[in-house]
């Protein structure tokens, strides 16, 4: 009987899998002495790129080097260790392995039944998180894809815990909240009325006060409020809303607390973080990404949830076809706590990096990206015209070039245009945003890999340009 068009011999899988490790060290290995990467023209990769469905077979090394010539260079480096856009994406090379076993086993940890070990892994390292930030026995959640989804999970186990949520119900956050949020109340059905957000404060939180205000009006105007959204560090700035605050308030008000903690969770395992996120334990649910601050390849969002039986009360749906699964383990199916059935091993990736590394080595890590913020920050300040939006902040620094010969307006353009200015230079990239109505840049020093030269390099750069 033939074998399977789609297979390989054993000495062709090996040299493939050889030859694809070979480069991810070689790429690692020179990742600082290469450019940041390109933004080319659409039109550019229509004509490198585009052909017709191939039909015949080509070299798995004809198509290795395609990728490595016409693909590779076209890419902005996330990992790139003088990539301070944005969130920078570092890859831990272990988690890089295990995603590589998970997907060569193709591992599905959708039910008990068919991924009891896998889903035991994740049971595991799922009360791991729990355990850094101090939450009780009940607390529980899942992988998913990222922060995004991660928000959306437990923001649809608030909405299922309130009744009236969906035709008068009334959520709070921040002008900072990262957009996802909104995006999740438009799927999980809520209007734009419902959605009450509320300007920051001088240090980029969410005002308590007019929080307070905000809640007792709305109930006199007949409106149900059952939630408010934290930030437990922002894209923006790093900033972390008054988590204990808000925890007697909606303790209070018998509303449900839930954290963003995509970016800035993790840090808990520093002194900065414990400090600045103190009171977390007392959230009802918290987005937590693992593929930000524990540097594990993309596709590791996880939720977490004060009571894990919220998730399975806003998720479960037993189909016919599904039925042999409820036969023998209960309460352990994580496709009945989430939006997937299928889902692959996330998990692996960060049980064997936290095994092989330890994590006292994620956390000096982590203490090295909020010193380089601190780097960033003093050399900004040792320049002229150069301004502080804010402060060095859990490793993210926002500031502003803004010399008195330059209107408002003409500082907003030459800000703006640095960000490409640095891409064009292809040493290290920054990006922009808006802060009190005015462009700012910022740097987020996430890259362990990266040197204090290295920041100081791409503020020197900055300036240069700046003053070109």
């Amino acid at each position: 009987m033939a074998g399977s068009p789609l297979d390989f011999d054993p000495e062709t899988m090996r040299q493939m899998g050889y030859r694809v490790v070979d480069t991810l060290v070689a790429y690692w290995q020179s990742l600082p002495a290469r450019p940041i990467g390109t933004r080319p023209a659409p039109a550019m990769l229509e004509a490198l790129l585009n052909e017709p469905t191939p039909t015949t077979p080509q070299p798995f090394e004809q198509v290795l080097n395609e990728f490595l010539e016409k693909v590779l260079p076209h890419i902005i480096k996330v990992d790139h260790p003088r990539y301070f856009a944005f969130v920078p994406a570092p890859n831990d090379y272990v988690g890089v392995l295990a995603d590589f076993l998970a997907a060569g086993m193709n591992i599905f940890v959708g039910t008990w039944m068919v991924g009891a070990g896998a889903s035991q892994v994740e049971r595991v390292v799922i009360r791991w998180l729990c355990d850094w930030f101090d939450l009780p026995e009940t607390a529980g959640g899942l992988f998913v894809s990222g922060g995004s989804v991660a928000n959306l999970v437990c923001l649809a186990a608030a909405r299922q815990r309130y009744p009236d949520a969906l035709t008068r119900g009334r959520v709070y956050y921040s002008d900072q909240t990262h957009s996802c949020v909104a995006r999740a109340w438009r799927i999980l059905g809520l209007r734009e009325e419902q959605l009450c957000v509320l300007p920051a404060d001088e240090q980029f939180q969410i005002p308590l006060e007019a929080l307070r205000k905000q809640i007792q009006r709305d109930r006199a105007d007949g409106w149900q409020p059952f939630c408010v959204v934290a930030n437990a560090g922002t894209t923006n700035t790093g900033a972390v809303d008054p988590l204990e605050a808000l925890a007697d308030l909606c303790a209070e008000e018998g509303l449900w607390l839930h954290a963003d903690g995509a970016y800035g969770a993790a840090a808990i395992l520093t002194e900065e973080g414990k400090r600045r996120l103190r009171g977390i334990h007392r959230l009802d649910s918290l987005a937590v990404d693992p593929h930000k601050w524990l540097y594990q390849p993309m596709m590791a969002g996880c939720a977490l949830v004060r009571d894990f039986e919220h998730l399975r009360a806003a998720f479960r749906i037993l189909p016919p076809y599904l039925q042999d699964k409820e036969r023998g383990a209960t309460g352990v199916d994580f496709c009945d706590y989430g939006v997937e059935l299928s889902r692959s091993f996330r998990a692996l990736k960060v049980w064997m990096a936290l095994k092989v590394r330890g994590v006292d080595a994620f956390r000096q890590a982590m203490e090295w990206n909020l010193h380089l913020a601190r780097v960033a920050e003093q050399a900004l300040r040792q320049l002229p015209h150069w301004q502080i939006v804010s402060p060095a902040t859990m490793g993210i620094v926002a500031f502003r070039y803004a010399p008195p010969t330059l209107s408002e307006g003409q500082a907003d353009a030459l800000n703006r245009a640095l960000v490409d200015k640095m891409i064009e230079d292809g040493f290290g990239m920054v990006s922009s945003t808006i802060l009190r109505g005015r462009v700012t840049l910022r740097m987020c020093t996430l890259n362990p890999r990266a040197t204090e030269e290295d920041v100081r390099e791409t503020v020197r750069r900055l300036h240069q340009f700046a003053t070109a």
